[in-house]
């Protein structure tokens, strides 16, 4: 978890009608991202807090982190849970995908399969990389959907193509069995290639390699090749 949790990036636009006490809120909510950055919670609470407390999604959202990290807080997954709530019912992508996450595990909250999917779904349409990737692999396991493979191709396929390694190596492993998608050594091979890149290196080549035990050498080459013209541009449409 931790993991993602330092993958996130929180950007927040000033729309240019905000009135003067908004931009205030929004000047208290870019002092408390500066204090929580250089790690002084106790300065980010005192900003977040109130701002939270009138309906501000991205304080409600980072004050969830902070609970359920136990960052300048004693930790507290129920707290956490209330928090991300709030800020996923205006929307709030990040705080829709962490509070499915925690029904996904029942922190904070009785573990509700169906109930993480939903929240997934919406954090997923939004184009969190992280939902696609945790939605995927609901629908790979069939939890609180129905198993499909080729759904979960697609929203690992979503997530590879914003270099999200852990769905790249996914996507492999599917195109190594046909699962979801057909059977492709040369697919599998340069999926495998785009994780080790990305991350997860030592599975990743131990897969790739596994794979290319099965391929002529005339096979590798054009996995390889592949790869190369997918990171060109920028793991789209791969």
């Amino acid at each position: 978890m931790k993991r993602i949790i330092t993958s996130l990036l929180m950007a927040v636009v000033l729309a240019a009608s905000f009135t003067t006490a908004q931009v205030v809120h929004a000047q208290d909510f870019d002092k408390g991202l500066a204090a929580y950055n250089a790690k002084d919670f106790a300065t980010a609470l005192r900003e977040w807090r109130p701002l939270a407390a009138q309906g501000n999604a991205d304080a409600q959202f980072f004050l969830g982190l902070m609970y359920g990290n136990g960052l300048g807080v004693t930790q507290d997954y129920k707290e956490a849970a209330r928090l991300y709530g709030l800020a996923a019912a205006q929307g709030n992508a990040d705080a829709q995908f962490f509070l499915g996450y925690m029904y996904d595990n029942g922190r904070g909250v009785t573990q509700d399969y169906k109930e993480a999917a939903r929240l997934y779904g919406l954090a997923a349409a939004q184009g969190n990389a992280d939902a696609q990737f945790f939605l995927g692999e609901m629908y790979y396991n069939g939890l609180g959907v129905t198993q499909d493979y080729k759904e979960a191709a697609r929203l690992y396929g979503l997530a590879a193509a914003q270099d999200y390694a852990f769905a790249q190596g996914n996507l492999g492993l599917m195109y190594d069995k046909g699962r979801g998608v057909t059977q492709d050594y040369v697919r599998a091979h340069m999926w495998f290639n785009l994780e080790a890149v990305s991350g997860d290196s030592k599975n990743a080549s131990a897969n790739r390699d596994r794979v290319a035990a099965k391929m002529t050498p005339a096979q590798i080459a054009e996995a390889q090749k592949l790869a190369r013209e997918c990171v060109k541009k920028n793991y789209k449409g791969c």
